[in-house]
């Protein structure tokens, strides 16, 4: 966590040529903050949100950075959500075979889940992030700069992928989340939250840096969630969506591995105050699991590849659901 984001940037583009530096951003972030314009480089402007991560947002990256006469010695700074450095990541991952990319986050989402642990890519063909590749950044900027003009709705989206790190981690770090006002939500005390929930996800991600084996652990909630996802076309929140993949797949774990109950009920009473319950009819089941069996995660085609739990701290990966478990996941969910 840096408290100006823009002074530890100035110390690391110092080893670039500036003329070999490009800013990616989304118009609403360029809109809103005029520091990203001053910082005097060239500015690549995309349409932010789910329905913007594309192949053709990912060539006006590589057509920007041909334009500019960026080398393998660039540098492109991605200034904006998970969407964005996913999508900027992947462009860097993938021009002249890999340039130097360096994301800031600007939205807790961001901070804590997409810009941390070198996951990038693109929606393909309705499938989320299905496209992709591994890459490291130089570095990471997480400022809480960012989080004072968040909305609530952002703010809970976030919020939503810290409890699913808190559940891999600790009975401690889940407590200490629960604590917090969500109503008026303390950027002080969000501050140290975020740093032990970045503090997880990387000690996870550098284990198994390619998801062969502990890593796959930080899909929890997610097989179940992108599915919600993928079936709002965009307009869910991630993490909204991952929060009730987190019930679902509680649930699950309730049911298969003997899981305690209570965080199962702490979360359900949380989804039922903040989020609200997602909508969905009965029809829609059998589209949701034909959606799961297309998920990234399977290692065999048509497969539901899950991670579950078996108590706070101690996750299960690699456990393969039937569609009749799925469905009556889903049946649970919706039912409350």
């Amino acid at each position: 966590m840096c408290a100006d984001w823009k002074d530890a940037l100035s110390s690391i583009v110092a080893s670039y040529d500036p003329q070999q530096i490009v800013v990616v951003t989304t118009t609403a972030v360029y809109a809103a903050r005029s520091e990203v314009a001053e910082l005097g480089y060239p500015v690549l402007q995309l349409t932010g949100g789910e329905t913007g991560k594309s192949l053709a947002a990912v060539q006006q990256i590589w057509d920007f950075l041909l334009d500019h006469h960026i080398t393998r010695r660039g540098l492109m700074i991605c200034i904006g959500g998970g969407m964005l450095t996913d999508l900027g990541g992947f462009a860097a991952s993938t021009y002249k075979r890999g340039i130097a990319f360096l994301p800031v986050p600007t939205t807790l989402l961001a901070m804590v889940d997409a810009a941390t642990g070198g996951k990038t890519g693109f929606n393909y063909r309705g499938l989320k992030n299905v496209i992709g590749t591994f890459y490291s950044p130089v570095q990471t900027l997480i400022s809480p700069d960012w989080l004072t003009t968040l909305p609530p709705r952002e703010l809970l989206s976030g919020y939503g992928e810290m409890l699913k790190t808190a559940l891999l981690d600790s009975e401690a770090l889940w407590s200490r989340l629960l604590q917090l006002d969500l109503d008026r939500m303390d950027i002080a005390e969000l501050v140290p939250l975020i740093d032990a929930c970045v503090d997880c996800k990387r000690a996870i991600v550098m284990s198994d840096p390619h998801e062969s084996g502990l890593r796959k652990a930080l899909n929890f909630g997610h097989t179940f969630g992108h599915a919600l996802e993928e079936m709002s076309l965009g307009a869910m929140p991630h993490g909204y969506a991952v929060v009730y993949g987190l019930i679902a797949e509680l649930y699950l774990s309730v049911t298969k591995l003997a899981c305690p109950r209570q965080p199962l009920l702490q979360l359900t009473q949380l989804m039922l105050h903040y989020y609200g319950k997602p909508q969905c009819k009965c029809s829609e089941h059998e589209q949701l699991i034909a959606l799961m069996q297309q998920d990234k995660k399977n290692e065999r085609t048509a497969e539901i590849n899950c991670t579950l739990l078996r108590r706070i701290g101690e996750p299960v990966i690699n456990q393969v659901i039937t569609p009749a478990e799925a469905r009556e996941a889903w049946e649970y969910l919706f039912s409350l």
